[in-house]
């Protein structure tokens, strides 16, 4: 057993889908429930694409259910996409379903990541390429362990045709954009307009109808919907999100033909 040889299989391996994945069409950025959804149904329709988690597991706040009890619900509407992955549940009441939360998210990367669609971890997005046109081209990355260490160390660039930001309550891409050329998004303020309380049922409706483009080159999923329009929190209730994500990779594929 030869030590160097294991070190450069890792290497030159991790090396040739780096730089397989420098260009793709769609770059997600943020590896929770949305983020893998959109991912999955991209990588069903032959899209390539690329989703950067900067944390060294994927899956977000899935993994805790509700206050660590690692139990998720999704409602009726959403059913359709435990069963797409093929995610054991049981009613609760009646258009109420339970499902484990490890299972959740395990069977989400997995088919995810069967689909085709290429998961890179530890890696921080910390600023977007924007071009004449006044649309985003591609992202700007370095190595998470970089980002936390504060260390000043030039990132590495890829370019992409269109840009999911699926982090979450922060709404990393869409704030950074606004930071950079000021308030153009397609919300009533231009700006990111911050998540209301927990209202589950309008949360859970408005997260996949507010499923958009926001920035030429820049598509919201996930609860960054919410944050962006300023819309409620849902709470440990899940389907809205991997709603939001199938909704994110249809209109991305829509997008990509036009």
């Amino acid at each position: 057993m030869d030590e160097v040889i294991i070190s450069r299989a890792i290497i030159e391996g991790y090396a040739r889908e780096l730089l397989n994945y420098s260009e793709v069409d769609v770059a997600i950025v943020g590896g929770g429930p949305a983020g893998l959804s959109a991912g999955y149904f991209l990588g069903k329709k032959g899209i390539k694409t690329a989703l950067f988690e900067r944390r060294l597991s994927v899956g977000g706040g899935m993994w805790g259910g509700g206050m660590m009890f690692n139990k998720i619900v999704v409602q009726s509407e959403a059913r359709e996409i435990l069963d797409e992955f093929g995610i054991s549940y049981q009613e609760y009441k009646k258009g109420y379903y339970v499902a484990d939360s490890i299972e959740s998210v395990s069977s989400l990367c997995y088919y995810a990541v069967k689909a085709g669609t290429r998961i890179f971890n530890l890696i921080s997005v910390e600023d977007v390429m924007i071009r004449e046109n006044d649309r985003v081209t591609g992202l700007v990355l370095n190595w998470s362990a970089v980002e936390l260490a504060k260390l000043h160390v030039d990132p590495l660039t890829i370019k992409a045709r269109l840009v999911i930001d699926a982090t979450g309550h922060d709404a990393e891409v869409c704030n950074l954009v606004c930071r950079k050329i000021g308030k153009k998004l397609s919300t009533p303020t231009g700006d990111v307009m911050g998540e209301k309380s927990m209202w589950a049922e309008i949360g859970e409706k408005e997260i996949v109808s507010f499923t958009r483009e926001v920035y030429p080159g820049l598509m919201v999923a996930g609860m960054v919907v919410n944050a962006v329009f300023g819309l409620p929190r849902m709470g440990p209730i899940f389907g809205g999100m991997l709603l939001s994500g199938r909704q994110a990779a249809e209109i991305a594929a829509n997008l990509l033909r036009t």
